[in-house]
């Protein structure tokens, strides 16, 4: 960028422009309101008002400062650009002028010499003016031309851009500076500027895209730092370079337009973006369609606002059922869309071609045929079917069905299927067969939306349906139902109440008559003719029974016919019972206390009558003539309609029970009165009233259900307990059957026991008595302890072998088992006939005991005497009998 020359002399004051010809070099590309030169203009009467104006005003224009600034954006040529600067005194309208030539920026190839001695001077302005005294100097503000800067300059680095110089640097030695962002402030470094010569440099490339212009201010300062001249400011704008490509905010772009739509009709905007100067032909997009797909009906449907990026219809036949989407590739290029010097990209729009209603719903059939039985609801009749070329389950392709004539009742409604879009003509009131055997219904199908603007229904949108009703067996009904009849109680039983018919609605069916029964009788009182419906009492009619409510007797019918299938209906008959003077006033309470002494003794008593005005209360209540210690002991006197007080007449009356009687007597006509038993405890009382005699009370409160209650408590622990007994017997004797099959080992009768002190006395020790223990408690010498082993035991000898005897099976009765263990041992000849008995049980193979047989004794046994054994008891009986002595 060559800068521009800006230089101020010291002459005389001449108003006018300094100069006749202004040369200024500037960038190629020009924008708008890009300034350009700063022209100079001196005025020698400060209060003068100058006003500037451009020969080309549509392409220049020149503000109050002096700054000319470019009016539009243009490519200079490459011939020098001219025009021409006039200033004209608005008060005198005296004009000067100068021409001003513009010459395009050349291709920077590098700073050489003759370039740099072409680098001119920015100078620290100031001005003269003659005041009344010798010339002297007054510092004003100029607004100094901005430097132009190309952006990604190639170098070399640094480039020299202007020189800053005072006029004062001649006669005083002087020191420059800048400052500022890029020089002393981040970034720091870009320019810098020789201290002594004044030379401003750049130091790297610049990037419009980051910094788009840097304000810098230079200094001039003496070498004691002294301020010499008033700061300046300086402008460099970085021209921007085409070195951005225009990128689209979305590589994929949607939207939508309705089918059916005119030319001109809005779609939607696509947006690309550039990096570059927006106000230079780098940044300015121009936007284009490059292809349509499919390119039916027309390939140029749509067209593209090439500045703002607007799509819009261009050509007619927008139709979904033929084609839903349509995809278009949009291109964006900078330079203002120049395809020589501009950059593109290109991004894709969807089109989706939107339904509308230009399709109504049409009857695939003229008539519909449907039938329904008679009575019966909520039942599909007839499926309705439709056809619409509009998108499915959308609000234009969605059917609504509405009946124009043939159901004045309102007894069908047509719902609509979601899925199948088919109408279900549906039964919402019950119909009659007998009233109308045919219904022919018109209907007319629409959409859930209107349809498109032009377009009418045709009679395919409207149809009719037959409905045919089905006779079927229908229930036979009562009249009335419910059957009100008012009956005074106490109607005795055959007498006829009332006849209770049905009716049969089947006026066009063969039946029979009807037939009649009873269905609900609480009380069983009433019975009904099956032929004729004459209803006769079985029983007496009671309005005081459990069954009948705020006195309302109810009682329910069947009625059946004999159609197929059969059916019946129920009918209520309800008998309101007007009462009658039937049930005698009684007593209540039935028990009551009273103290010993006349006061206080008071007992208030109610009278109850089962019937109802006028045959209840007010009751007359009064004692017995009869026997006469009633009325000389109580007295009773009515306190109102129902209620009486009895009390004691004498001063004193023995603790006692009572029986008070009252006869009540009622108010109805004839009059109805009984004898009622009021029963009385007297007891002894405190000062407050209370019974004290608590042993007579507690007797006296035992009445005959808590006697029967605590009877039946006692027998009922009786039975409890022998229960017991009988099962603790039982239960001794299964114990005692048990010990009779438990295993011999077990037992220990008829076994021979060791005893440790057992033996002969002092006449026998010389007998072995070893044979008589047990063989499995033998305990070898070897391993016996000192001190256990008797001084008359002999060592143990080797006993012979006998064969084992085959045991019989277990037997179920102990008696079956002794005798065939001795048949066993009678039959065995190797078993003498004295230790049969002693064989109880099978003792398996290899047993260790050997036969009681081989019991001996010393050669002088048969002097020992014996007899003691029969003194040890029954267990050494056999023994006894053995060497006892005697002759068996």
């Amino acid at each position: 960028q060559a800068p521009i020359k800006a230089t101020c002399e010291d002459m005389s004051c001449k108003t006018g422009f300094p100069e006749d010809v202004h040369s200024a070099v500037v960038s190629r590309s020009v924008h708008g309101g890009q300034p350009l030169l700063n022209v100079k203009f001196r005025s020698c009467d400060e209060n003068k008002k100058i006003h500037f104006g451009s020969s080309e005003p549509e392409d220049f224009r020149v503000g109050e400062d002096g700054v000319v600034y470019a009016e539009r954006s243009f490519q200079l040529s490459a011939e020098p650009t001219e025009f021409v600067v006039s200033a004209q005194d608005k008060e005198t309208q005296e004009e000067w002028q100068m021409r001003v030539k513009l010459t395009p920026q050349p291709a920077f190839t590098g700073a050489s010499e003759k370039d740099q001695k072409k680098i001119e001077d920015i100078v620290f302005p100031w001005q003269q003016y003659k005041h009344s005294s010798p010339l002297k100097r007054q510092k004003r503000d100029w607004v100094i031309p901005p430097i132009n800067l190309p952006e990604n300059s190639r170098g070399p680095f640094p480039q020299e851009l202007v020189r800053i110089r005072s006029d004062r640097d001649k006669s005083l030695s002087l020191r420059y500076s800048v400052t500022g962002p890029g020089a002393d402030q981040p970034p720091t470094g870009i320019f810098i500027i020789n201290p002594i010569s004044g030379q401003l440099s750049v130091t790297k490339p610049l990037d419009r895209e980051q910094i788009a212009s840097f304000h810098l201010r230079a200094h001039a300062v003496d070498v004691n730092g002294n301020q010499v001249e008033n700061p300046i400011d300086i402008v460099i704008n970085v021209i921007d370079m085409n070195d951005n490509r225009p990128e689209f905010l979305h590589q994929v772009w949607n939207g939508t337009v309705p089918e059916g739509s005119k030319p001109g009709t809005y779609v939607m905007t696509v947006t690309a973006i550039d990096a570059d100067d927006p106000n230079a032909q780098n940044g300015m997009l121009r936007y284009r369609i490059l292809s349509q797909a499919p390119s039916s009906p027309s390939p140029n449907m749509f067209t593209i606002n090439n500045e703002t990026g607007d799509i819009i219809t261009v050509a007619a036949g927008l139709d979904r059922e033929k084609v839903q989407q349509y995809t278009l590739i949009i291109q964006a290029t900078d330079m203002e869309g120049n395809p020589t010097y501009g950059l593109s990209n290109t991004a894709t729009a969807v089109i989706t071609v939107t339904d509308v209603n230009d399709n109504p719903p049409e009857f695939t059939a003229m008539t519909f045929y449907g039938e329904v039985p008679e009575n019966r609801v909520d039942v599909i009749v007839a499926n309705l079917t439709v056809t619409d070329k509009d998108q499915p389950h959308t609000p234009a392709w969605n059917a609504m069905y509405r009946m124009t004539g043939g159901d004045p009742t309102g007894r069908f409604t047509i719902l609509t299927d979601p899925n199948s879009n088919d109408g279900l003509v549906t039964v919402v009131k019950p119909i009659d067969f007998e009233t109308n055997r045919m219904f022919v219904l018109t209907v007319a199908a629409e959409n859930q939306v209107p349809l498109a603007k032009g377009i009418q229904h045709p009679p395919q949108s409207t149809a009719t349906v037959s409905i045919t009703v089905i006779d079927v067996n229908e229930s036979p009904y009562f009249v009335p139902n419910p059957k009100l009849v008012r009956q005074e109680e106490g109607l005795l039983a055959g007498n006829v109440l009332t006849t209770f018919t049905a009716q049969d609605p089947d006026r066009y069916m063969q039946q029979t008559s009807l037939r009649y029964s009873k269905l609900s009788d609480p009380a069983n009182w009433l019975k009904i003719d099956p032929v004729n419906g004459q209803i006769t009492t079985t029983a007496v009619l009671d309005r005081e029974s459990i069954y009948v409510q705020n006195n309302m007797y109810n009682a329910t019918f069947l009625a059946s016919d004999n159609g197929i299938p059969p059916m019946s209906g129920t009918g209520t008959l309800q008998i309101y019972l007007l009462d009658i003077n039937d049930n005698a006033p009684q007593v209540n309470p039935k028990e009551a206390t009273t103290c010993e002494t006349l006061q206080p003794n008071a007992i208030n008593i109610t009278a109850v009558d089962p019937d109802i005005d006028p045959n209840a209360g007010p009751f007359a209540f009064e004692l017995p003539d009869t026997p006469a210690s009633i009325k000389r002991n109580w007295t009773i006197v009515r306190i109102s309609g129902d209620h009486a007080q009895l009390s004691l007449r004498i001063r004193f009356l023995e603790a006692g029970i009572y029986d008070v009687p009252i006869v009540i007597t009622d108010s109805g006509n004839p009059h109805a009165s009984s004898t009622s038993v009021l029963k009385v405890k007297v007891c002894q009382c405190d000062i407050n009233g209370d019974c004290t005699d608590v042993d007579r009370i507690v007797g006296a409160g035992l009445g005959t259900g808590a006697i029967i209650a605590i009877l039946l408590c006692i027998i009922i622990l009786l039975i409890l307990v022998l229960m017991f007994v009988v099962w603790m017997k039982r239960r001794d004797k299964e114990r005692q059957a048990k010990q009779l099959l438990i295993d011999p080992e077990d037992d220990v009768r008829d076994n021979i026991l060791k005893y440790d002190e057992e033996g002969g006395g002092e006449e026998d020790q010389d007998y072995d008595l070893s044979q008589l223990q047990q063989p499995d408690t033998v305990e070898p010498d070897a391993i016996k302890p000192v001190g256990i082993r008797r001084l008359d035991e002999r060592p143990i000898h080797a006993e012979p072998q006998y064969p084992v005897r085959s045991a019989a099976p277990h037997p179920g009765d102990i008696g079956d088992f002794i005798n065939e263990g001795l048949k066993a041992a009678d039959n065995d000849p190797t078993a003498p006939p004295y230790d049969s008995l002693l064989v109880f049980d099978y003792e398996g193979s290899g047993s260790t005991a050997g036969s009681l047989s081989s019991l001996n004794s010393s050669s002088s046994g048969g002097e020992q005497d014996y007899d003691y054994l029969n003194d040890w008891g029954p267990r050494f009986k056999k023994l006894a009998d053995m060497y006892g002595g005697g002759d068996d």
